[in-house]
């Protein structure tokens, strides 16, 4: 009770009135205008600067045509095998040989490519519609390489044509040679199903893995950078690696999305 009572005379004296009042000692001034400073400088920084950001997807250096599955239209047991991998192939070209109850039937290209996977063997027994081989679309060997990549389909959006894209090419090390370089060309306007990605590729796993990546995945199609390197192509380090990249080699691409301000975040 004696601590009340005084606090309560205390209050009620009006011995100190006269006295000035202190409103803040001069480190807190300090602090209130180091605040006042950061504050304004991240308010210039949220009106004046940017922030830039990337989009990562899986993808794989092909042609821009893509490739098909040859099947074949007869049965029968594989005789001759016409074509070596990685061979350009005419139009029409006979690629096997099948013997079949009428005779000996020739299995020819459809259209002109590049032969990059062959299925039937000679001696192996293949039925009517059966896939025997792997055929990249292209007329010339120097056509350039492509870079298509699979985006979950909510990041399709944000990608805008003309980007600039960071490749990292499977068969090279890009803490020795870097990462290739692209910009986008085209953006898929609607989702691709398993299909039509194993469709373009001509290759059911390829489709597969890359249907993974989401429920619905977009085709962004990124045009290679040319340069006078061994490989034909802009390298974020150098000259890149002396040797060429091969088409259908795995790639992660890193998309540069369009950079905002960051006040643009807070407004609706």
């Amino acid at each position: 009770m004696q601590f009340r009572q005084k606090a309560l005379s205390k209050l009620q004296s009006p011995e100190e009135l006269d006295l000035p009042v202190r409103f803040a000692r001069p480190q807190g001034r300090l602090v209130l205008a180091v605040t006042v400073i950061v504050m304004a400088a991240a308010s210039f920084w949220a009106f004046t600067g940017t922030v830039s950001s990337k989009l990562s997807a899986p993808g794989i250096l092909t042609r821009a045509e893509g490739s098909y599955v040859l099947q074949t239209p007869v049965a029968g047991q594989v005789t001759a095998v016409l074509a070596e991998e990685g061979r350009l192939l005419d139009a029409g070209a006979p690629l096997l040989t099948v013997r079949t109850e009428q005779g000996d039937r020739p299995v020819r290209v459809v259209t002109a490519g590049r032969l990059t996977a062959l299925v039937a063997k000679v001696g192996s027994v293949v039925a009517t519609g059966a896939d025997v081989a792997t055929v990249e679309r292209v007329k010339d060997p120097r056509d350039p390489l492509v870079a298509v990549l699979y985006v979950p389909g909510a990041g399709g959006p944000a990608i805008p044509v003309g980007a600039e894209v960071d490749l990292s090419v499977q068969s090279v090390p890009h803490q020795r040679f870097g990462m290739l370089r692209g910009r986008v060309e085209t953006v898929g306007r609607a989702p691709q199903t398993r299909a039509q990605i194993g469709g373009f590729l001509g290759d059911d796993a390829l489709a597969e893995q890359f249907s993974r990546q989401g429920d619905q995945v977009i085709a962004v199609l990124v045009r290679l950078e040319p340069s006078s390197t061994p490989s034909g192509y802009r390298w974020s380090s150098g000259d890149g690696p002396p040797y060429d990249v091969e088409s259908r080699t795995p790639v992660t691409g890193s998309v540069h999305l369009v950079e905002q301000r960051p006040v643009d975040w807070l407004l609706p």
